[in-house]
């Protein structure tokens, strides 16, 4: 037991030292995390001790896969209803060129300049087209966009365009079964149900046992969750969708999304982001340096050269339609899901799972800096 505890402490260890490096940098705490955890993965590998770090161990992928769900669910409860309806074609239509630009040509790039098969083509395609919904929410908490309509109309699009992704993932990969079938009816039911339950749970138990919203929120991410990975999806799907149908209720318990974010962000992320950084290979990396650059540069030119253009039309001023651009082009969450599938089915080689991991965790600490360094619309901040 001792050894669980050892690790644990490493790894929150980490986290502190990433807040204060970004406390001083004033870059976002994700951004840090996966570049301590790149810097710590590649220590470990060096000195011949990295499953001494613990990144592998069930119980430590559990934690991380709690806080991407906890994170991607508190996302959604930003997406109130209103927003959604005045907001409803930027949203898809960001979303959807987000989604299908890079889906494109990376298919293309992994195909036709590197040579990888059809199937891993399409693979590297639809891991390279995904937005990090995790990175973008925490980096909206930070600035504090989540409380205005710019902020939301990013997180709403970083949902169309994860959307994409795993249908991609579906179509191309999952076959449809009765198992699809039982997860949409399932889930359906359970988002109808949610605010009425949760709303008669508040009222009657929330102040006389202890953080039962919490645990409610938690019984059903987990259940969904469950259900999804039975049916060949992906678990942080149903909980974006958790979020959304329950925006207007969590709108009216400002002190319970509180207690949710502190859990959330104190706790659990720190160990997703920290091992999303662990699993970029360095050594494998500098054997063909050219292939990464490949990815990185069609993904990044995918990405801003289809966005910026569309992203004006809604969003005139420079910085914001930079700082929009940006964070839509920064990828991880979906992206490593992408490419643990890809990997799990034999999909992709083990190597080529290490360029697409390596490129995902590129994209997303390349653009949200330079979105949170340089074009950071501080003027929208001030008409608060």
């Amino acid at each position: 037991m001792e050894h669980f505890y050892a690790i644990a402490a490493l790894w929150l260890g980490l986290a502190v030292l990433s807040s204060v490096i970004a406390y001083h940098l004033r870059i976002s705490i994700a951004l840090i995390e996966i570049c301590v955890g790149i810097v710590a993965g590649t220590t470990a590998t060096f000195f011949g001790v990295f499953e001494s770090l613990g990144a592998n161990q069930e119980w430590l992928q559990f934690l991380a896969s709690t806080g991407t769900l906890l994170i991607t669910c508190l996302a959604g409860t930003e997406l109130d209803p209103e927003t959604l309806e005045t907001k409803l074609k930027e949203i898809s239509i960001v979303g959807l060129v987000s989604f299908l630009a890079p889906f494109f040509l990376c298919t293309v790039i992994a195909r036709y300049v590197l040579h990888w098969d059809s199937q891993a083509s399409l693979l590297c395609g639809l891991a390279l087209s995904t937005t990090a919904i995790s990175v973008v929410y925490a980096v909206m908490l930070e600035t504090g966009f989540n409380k205005i309509g710019f902020g939301k109309g990013i997180l709403g699009s970083c949902f169309v365009t994860n959307l994409g992704t795993v249908v991609g993932l579906g179509l191309f990969f999952a076959p449809f079964t009765y198992k699809t079938i039982v997860f949409i009816v399932a889930t359906a039911f359970v988002l109808f149900l949610l605010p009425r339950v949760s709303h008669w749970l508040t009222g009657k138990y929330a102040y006389r046992t202890s953080a039962i919203r919490t645990k409610w929120v938690l019984f059903v991410l987990f259940g969904l969750g469950a259900l999804a990975l039975w049916s060949g999806s992906e678990a942080v799907l149903p909980a974006y969708l958790v979020g959304i149908v329950l925006a207007e209720f969590s709108a009216k318990d400002a002190e319970g999304i509180k207690r949710a974010r502190s859990l959330t962000m104190g706790f659990l992320t720190p160990f997703y982001f920290i091992r999303a950084g662990t699993l970029v290979s360095l050594p494998v990396l500098a054997t063909a340096p050219l292939t990464l650059l490949v990815l990185l540069v069609g993904n990044l030119f995918s990405k801003i050269v289809s966005l910026y253009p569309v992203i004006g039309y809604f969003r005139r001023d420079p910085k914001e339609r930079w700082y929009y651009t940006l964070l839509m082009s920064a990828g991880l969450t979906f992206g490593i899901i992408a490419a643990i599938f890809g990997l799990s089915h034999q999909i992709i080689t083990q190597e080529q799972y290490s360029f697409l991991v390596a490129t995902v965790i590129a994209s997303a600490v390349i653009p949200a800096v330079l979105a949170s360094v340089v074009f950071l619309p501080r003027h929208l901040l001030d008409r608060r």
